[in-house]
């Protein structure tokens, strides 16, 4: 351990990580980034194979995010969101509502459960205003994760998240039997008629006093990185608007390219009432989101007159102090210029499938992985039962990231959710350095 790692550990309490195993593993001190590769103060280049937890989606230190964003700091930095506006959230406001033919505004915070709670409130609120007062509960995805604030938490389903916090988490009515799949060629993918009676079942039960239903649209991401059907997104849409429930759609990590289209929800071709957008919204430069919604949302808090106003009503009291802060704001509008005019979407699908390809090549090299599936440029595997305890999985990763990769498996299953300008080359990399890590322990 050197210095600045001891200094590190003294004074640093690092997230989602057992203190312990940082002693064991101390944390590796970066220098500089840039493309697919972090760079560590002693030299050594290691490919950052989960996207630096799924949001450097352009790579790291990419130059044209760099010239907005400098750009952008030699004008202004933030002025309240409240009561000013400026050229830069104009136009990002208008572009993401462009986007996404159905939404119609844009409303902003700073990360992404941040979002989630917003469109958790906003539909709540909307309900209150319509005199629905009935409809107060949430529907969610059982295996969902949607943050790890109090309200994204109660609507998330993975108890090593949540277990110790329930006294202060709500009540969330949770879906079981989801037709999971391995990819977009598997016939669920078409149709998951088989599995549709005993949710919908589920769901009748709770129709007249719900007011949404929260799901990550065809990719649970820390839910190990389980897929499913179009055509499950596709049912569910439409029983939630027979039924007068708003769909939150959470593409926190999967919009913005990551499963192959600009939102998730485009496999299914549904719009939803709410979309949160954070992760790859700025790819990774810093903290920002944004909930897109719709008209009929927006003129529940719009209707009432002024002078009849009571401002803890028709009023949405969500104002974080850096709301629309125009950094992210010129940072995310890079973004989506990038990925709207400039980005090879087909070379994208061609990349996914070898990605794919070469974690079955993992998979047959080392008889160590099963369930291998992916979208997009998602490629996950799972340990096999006999094989896997946490202690090896600890020493894979140990020796994944000395061999020159960045991987954080999730429970038992290992995934690749690298930058999308990823090359191919690259992938040969990360799938050679998994291999070595795979073989040396298991």
């Amino acid at each position: 351990m050197n210095p600045l790692q001891r200094k590190d550990l003294e004074f640093h309490w690092h997230p989602a990580v057992h203190m312990k195993s940082l002693e064991k593993y101390p944390p590796f001190v970066v220098r500089r980034a840039s493309g697919c590769f972090i760079e560590g103060i002693d030299g050594r280049k290691v490919i950052d194979g989960i996207s630096s937890w799924w949001c450097k989606s352009l790579g790291h230190n990419h130059p044209r995010l760099k010239a907005a964003l400098i750009e952008q700091v030699s004008q202004f930095e933030h002025v309240i969101g409240a009561t000013t506006t400026n050229e830069t959230i104009i136009a990002l406001s208008e572009k993401l509502v462009k986007l996404f033919p159905g939404m119609s505004k844009a409303f902003y915070a700073g990360d992404g459960s941040s979002a989630i709670e917003i469109a958790l409130k906003m539909s709540l609120h909307s309900r209150i205003n319509r005199g629905e007062h009935k409809r107060t509960k949430f529907l969610a995805l059982a295996q969902g994760y949607h943050g790890e604030t109090c309200g994204a938490l109660s609507v998330s389903h993975l108890e090593t998240f949540k277990s110790v916090y329930s006294p202060i988490l709500f009540d969330c009515i949770v879906l079981q039997g989801i037709p999971y799949l391995n990819g977009s060629s598997d016939p669920l993918w078409n149709d998951c008629s088989a599995y549709w009676d005993s949710i919908e079942e589920t769901l009748e039960k709770n129709s007249d006093s719900v007011t949404a239903l929260i799901l990550e649209p065809i990719v649970q991401g820390a839910g190990n990185m389980r897929m499913y059907s179009q055509d499950f997104l596709g049912k569910l849409r439409a029983w939630t608007k027979a039924h007068n429930i708003h769909l939150i759609a959470d593409e926190i990590m999967t919009g913005l390219g990551r499963t192959g289209k600009m939102f998730a929800c485009e496999h299914a071709k549904i719009t939803p009432d709410f979309i949160c957008l954070s992760k790859g919204l700025t790819s990774g430069w810093v903290p920002f989101s944004a909930v897109l919604t719709t008209n009929d949302i927006y003129d529940c808090f719009y209707d009432a007159a002024p002078a009849q106003m009571n401002p803890g009503k028709e009023t949405f009291y969500h104002s974080h102090t850096y709301t629309g802060n125009v950094l992210g704001a010129r940072l995310a509008l890079e973004t989506l210029t990038i990925l709207s005019n400039d980005f090879n979407w087909s070379l994208l699908d061609e990349k996914a499938s070898y990605m794919l390809r070469s974690l079955y090549d993992v998979a047959h090299e080392t008889d160590v992985l099963t369930n291998i599936r992916g979208i997009g440029m998602i490629a996950a595997a799972d340990i096999k039962d006999h094989l896997y305890t946490f202690e090896k999985m600890e020493k894979m990763i140990h020796a994944a990231f000395q061999g020159g990769a960045l991987l954080r498996p999730l429970g038992k299953t290992i995934y690749w959710l690298p930058p999308l300008i990823i090359e191919n080359p690259e992938i040969d990399h990360l799938r050679e350095i998994t291999k070595r890590a795979l073989l040396s322990v298991f």
